[in-house]
């Protein structure tokens, strides 16, 4: 018998007619549109659509959206859920630990923390993703930075590792070398040690009094595969992802010691899906794109 986990993306550039497309037609996620207008007092996709930056608070608020609406219209409870970084907050609300209106204030304060912070530190910092670097190429390359710090492991050979963006070039040009392939920049950087102040300050302004609860399905944290049972587990989860890396083969082995055996991918999702360790599972996508067509199931891999 098949084990069912769903799991919430991490926020990439989306295409906007897509995505808002859907969250003007589909009814699930009219609702949740409208709920969340109701918490920030504004209509998040006018807001979206005169925004010019990929990952404004607009633009985290219709994506945390579409996530949970595409959830919505499933019509199975998953055996388990979790987040890949800006998706925790849905993994959350999915699991009963936190509500959606509460997700939704969460990511509008989290996202005006971001911004402040990043206007003034690190703004030379940036976070590169890299894929089938060999190990000792990649060990050798990372002795050549000045300054380093790793954001994310998705795969053997598949980094995400922020650094002085000065040393960005002569990076990729080094990675190439040792028979590496570079995929995309990200500014402002993510999921460093470094930004340990950015988490205290998001846990002052953010979470102070959020009322969590302990999940009701089994939670996977996307840090370190660690099955969060309590509320205070899960504030911690949502701090961590501030200044804690990704580390998704350990999500996928706690999957797999959960007898999952299927990953509903609800979200648009260009990057863990798409991976090694996903295709140990049957993997089924359901985006934007995918719920404004006929109904059928998207097997991206098993």
């Amino acid at each position: 018998m098949s084990s069912a986990a769903f799991v919430f993306p991490g926020m990439a550039p989306s295409k906007f007619a897509e995505l808002t497309k859907f969250l003007v037609l589909d009814a699930s996620a009219r609702q949740r549109v409208a709920e969340a207008d109701d918490v920030v007092g504004y209509s998040i996709l006018d807001a979206y659509a005169d925004g010019e930056d990929d990952y404004s608070a607009a633009a985290q608020l219709a994506f945390l959206v579409s996530c949970v609406a595409l959830a919505d219209s499933l019509t199975f409870r998953p055996d388990a859920v979790t987040g890949v970084s800006f998706g925790q907050k849905a993994a959350a609300v999915y699991s009963g630990a936190l509500s959606f209106a509460d997700a939704v204030r969460l990511t509008a304060i989290q996202a005006d923390c971001e911004a402040e912070y990043f206007a003034s530190q690190h703004q030379d910092v940036v976070t590169h993703t890299v894929m089938r670097v060999p190990e000792d190429g990649w060990r050798t390359v990372l002795g050549e930075l000045s300054w380093y710090e790793i954001s994310g492991v998705v795969d053997d050979g598949f980094h995400m590792i922020s650094l002085h963006e000065g040393e960005l070039e002569e990076f990729t040009r080094r990675i190439s070398a040792v028979g590496g392939y570079s995929l995309y920049t990200m500014r402002p950087p993510v999921h460093a040690p470094a930004f340990e102040a950015l988490r205290r300050r998001a846990s002052a302004a953010a979470f102070g009094d959020c009322p969590l609860r302990d999940p009701e399905i089994p939670l996977v944290t996307d840090q370190d595969g660690t099955v969060v049972t309590t509320a205070a587990q899960v504030r911690t989860m949502l701090l961590d992802t501030f200044d804690r890396p990704i580390d998704w083969p350990s999500v996928t082995a706690s999957l797999h010691r959960l007898d999952v055996t299927e990953l509903h991918f609800c979200g648009t999702d260009n990057l863990f899906s798409r991976v090694p360790r996903a295709k140990e599972f049957k993997v089924v996508a359901h985006n934007p794109k995918l719920a404004l067509k006929p109904r059928r199931e998207a097997v991206l891999a098993g």
